[in-house]
């Protein structure tokens, strides 16, 4: 997730079979959508903000331009408003989704259309590897990305950093011997925080999710998101050791480990700021990196004061990036001006204009000019999923409910806060998985 607009997602994503089979109208159709061939087209998203106040600017100059008019409806609880207006036979014409789950849900139950034409060929091989697939179901295109954000980042002090003599590492292992460095200097080389009210524990998910794509590539990941490789597999095993061993273990993280739960994301780093700085890194979303997140003051110098890489694969040339994003869908299958919308969403022009300059936005295409984003820093952000060899899309957004945002959140709390060993937290998930 971005902020993780998903808290009532548990509940939800489970209940979206009930809802959706009986939204079919006798004459089909996408869900309730208005089926129009009007000029007027609904948008419903999650997201607000300055990212909110781009897209809205760069939407209404396209429909001004294209004679459409454009209806925003935002919403903070997304699941449970889309689950409800297709229950009702109200649905939107298009759906920004925040996460795939509800997405693939909705497709497989036939209340989207087949936007299978909207990216041909040409226009494929300009999106970063592996972000369209996340819209597909059965190779079937439902949903096309049209933001992405980007987890595998590692924030840093710049100024502190560099005067240190610190080294960007190129690999895990290089990864490790800088936390070794930073940490004999007696300054804890990590800060890390898991608190988000109602949602906690999910970025203790992300940094799993991180460690095992790196660990085991993207193919092996998503088989894992799919429950083809059980939660308690050694795989997984192998994984929470590392990151307890590289995150958790005594003098690693700043406030030391009993602290994490109760440290909130959104400004767990910034003890990086401080003189000298508590800590050296904090690995998290490119979301972090504004109002609520850092301090003002390192905002208004964002390029000057932090500084970003990715998290290193095993190799130089092994750059596996977990993110996440927003995925256009349409409800309305005959609404021609929907179509049209989601076109533009997915082509070169889109973010040229207004949105690219919003802050917190990225582009899923890497042909988009990094100079249009609003500093050097989300410049840098966006290069790393340009460059990366797969972009892999958030796996708790993409599990059941019960598991995405609920046992895995949960359990996750337990063992980081020292509750409960490696073993019983993943058997615990294992077992919560449906049938």
């Amino acid at each position: 997730m971005r902020t993780r607009s998903r808290i009532s997602a548990a509940a939800t994503l489970g209940a979206v079979a009930v809802l959706t089979a009986g939204c079919l109208s006798e004459e089909g159709g996408g869900g309730g959508g208005s089926d129009n061939t009007s000029d007027t087209i609904e948008v419903m998203y999650a997201f607000s903000g300055g990212q909110e106040e781009g897209f809205k600017a760069e939407v209404e100059a396209w429909a001004e331009e294209n004679g459409y008019t454009v209806n925003f409806s935002q919403t903070g609880n997304f699941n449970q408003l889309i689950n409800t207006r297709v229950q009702g036979n109200d649905a939107p014409d298009v759906a920004l989704f925040p996460q795939p789950g509800i997405m693939v849900e909705m497709a497989e139950q036939g209340l989207l259309a087949d936007l299978s034409d909207i990216v041909d060929e040409g226009e494929r091989e300009q999106h970063v590897q592996g972000v369209l697939e996340t819209g597909q179901v059965d190779g079937t295109q439902y949903a096309v990305p049209m933001s992405i954000n980007v987890k595998s980042i590692v924030f840093y002090p710049k100024q502190a950093f560099e005067a240190a003599g610190y080294e960007i590492p190129e690999t895990y292992d290089d990864l490790v011997a800088l936390t070794d460095e930073i940490q004999e200097t007696g300054t804890t080389p990590w800060c890390f925080g898991i608190e988000s009210e109602a949602a906690t524990g999910w970025p203790a998910t992300d940094w799993v999710e991180n460690l095992y794509v790196i660990n085991n590539g993207a193919d092996a990941y998503k088989d894992w998101v799919a429950h083809e490789v059980p939660f308690n597999d050694d795989t997984v095993t192998e994984t929470l050791e590392q990151m307890e061993e590289l995150l958790l273990a005594e003098g690693r993280t700043n406030g030391g480990r009993q602290s994490i739960a109760s440290n909130n994301f959104n400004t767990a780093a910034n003890p990086m700021f401080d003189e000298p700085p508590g800590c050296f890194m904090y690995r998290q979303g490119n979301f972090v990196a504004q109002a609520g997140g850092f301090p003002d003051d390192v905002l208004a110098d964002l390029d000057n004061t932090v500084g970003v890489f990715p998290m290193p694969g095993q190799t130089a040339d092994d750059k596996p990036v977990l993110g996440g994003g927003d995925l256009a869908g349409i409800f309305a299958q005959d609404n021609e001006a929907a179509q049209e919308l989601i076109k533009f969403l997915a082509s070169a022009d889109f973010g040229t204009q207004e949105y690219g300059a919003s802050g917190n936005w990225i582009s899923p295409r890497t042909d988009f000019d990094t100079g249009l984003y609003p500093n050097e820093t989300f410049a840098a952000i966006a290069t790393v999923a340009y460059e990366s060899t797969d972009f892999v899309f958030d796996g708790s957004d993409q599990m059941p409910g019960e598991v995405g945002s609920g046992s895995f959140w949960r359990e996750m709390v337990a063992w980081i806060s020292g509750g409960q060993d490696i073993d019983t937290t993943l058997e615990n998930i294992e077992n919560s998985w449906p049938a």
